[in-house]
């Protein structure tokens, strides 16, 4: 019987189609994956199912059964993806499972920050509004979406389902293209310094490489609206995070929302941890792209990309 290995199936956490891989060969399920571990972990397995763990030459060639990588992630820079070209081994990732719950995070983190919810919430459940002697609470103040201009970096799938929800608000979309080669009509595109200018939001899509590491760091925050709010739901690395620490301190931008990080999990002793004002300041540990849905769905591509690899292998 053809030997599957999922190599990190925690980083999927429960879904409710696993077992659907069990029709294609005997799974063998590891949690987590140590960088001693791979080898063994694969064994002599055809198929190896990876999120985050690095499958480099030297494990390659360690395993002369393998046949099939699956990623299950869009980005495929954990594999050597050369050294398996060499070895005849078929690499497969998958897209598009996650736009619609990362563009969901994105606004949630977004009107917690506009909205502050957390704060009108215990200011009820704390028994002060039962005391007030009027029938509303200003407390921070709210701002509205409606008319504001909402830049965003990146244009994929993502970025795309993130404009659509924005201009849902009324908001102004403008896009800046980090390759070059976006050009939608859809949007007023413009160039990286105007956008961060003129920005109410500044929302990053973009994948990590050579053009966008520390794209936004101490030259660009000083640049922005004073009111200006970044988010990243892109990859860690393409905000640097002293200088958005820094930033938030000075009070040279209102606030920001951080689902990704240089280094994942968060450094303990990150400066975003320790910022003077942390009611501007929205963490989530990666978890944008985590809905349920987006789980199930990603699932599904590793199974789709398991058949479409028997089609031609059997």
């Amino acid at each position: 019987m053809r030997k599957i290995s999922i190599l990190d199936a925690k980083t999927l956490g429960k879904v409710p189609n696993l077992s659907r891989l069990s029709a294609y060969g005997q799974v063998t399920t590891f949690e987590t994956t140590g960088s001693t571990e791979t080898i063994q972990n694969i064994g002599d397995a055809e198929i190896v199912i990876t999120n985050k763990v690095i499958i480099d030459k030297h494990i390659i060639n360690n395993c002369p059964n393998l046949k099939l990588i699956c990623i299950s992630a869009t980005g495929t820079n954990n594999v050597d993806l050369y050294a398996a070209e060499e070895k005849g081994i078929a690499v497969k990732n998958a897209v598009g499972y996650s736009s619609n719950s990362v563009a969901q995070h994105t606004f949630a983190c977004l009107l917690q920050l506009l909205n502050r919810i957390d704060y009108f919430d215990h200011y009820v459940k704390s028994n002060r509004y039962s005391k007030s002697d009027i029938f509303t609470h200003f407390g921070p103040a709210i701002t509205e979406l409606n008319n504001k201009r909402f830049g965003i970096i990146g244009l994929g799938n993502i970025g795309k389902a993130v404009a659509r929800i924005a201009s849902g608000f009324n908001a102004e979309v403008i896009y800046y293209s980090t390759s070059g080669k976006n050009t939608s009509q859809d949007y007023p595109r413009l160039e990286f310094e105007e956008l961060l200018k003129t920005s109410d939001i500044i929302s990053v899509h973009a994948p990590l490489n050579e053009q966008t590491k520390n794209l936004i760091s101490s030259n660009q925050f000083p640049i922005m609206k004073p009111t200006a709010i970044i988010i990243n739901v892109g990859r860690g690395g393409i905000v640097d995070e002293a200088a958005l620490a820094e930033a938030i301190n000075s009070r040279t931008i209102h606030g920001a929302c951080m689902d990704v990080f240089e280094r994942e999990p968060i450094d303990a002793d990150n400066p975003l941890l320790k910022v003077k004002y942390p009611q501007n300041l929205i963490l989530t540990p990666h978890n944008a792209w985590a809905s349920m849905e987006s789980r199930t769905k990603l699932v599904d591509i590793v199974c789709e990309n398991i058949e479409a690899y028997l089609r031609t292998n059997t």
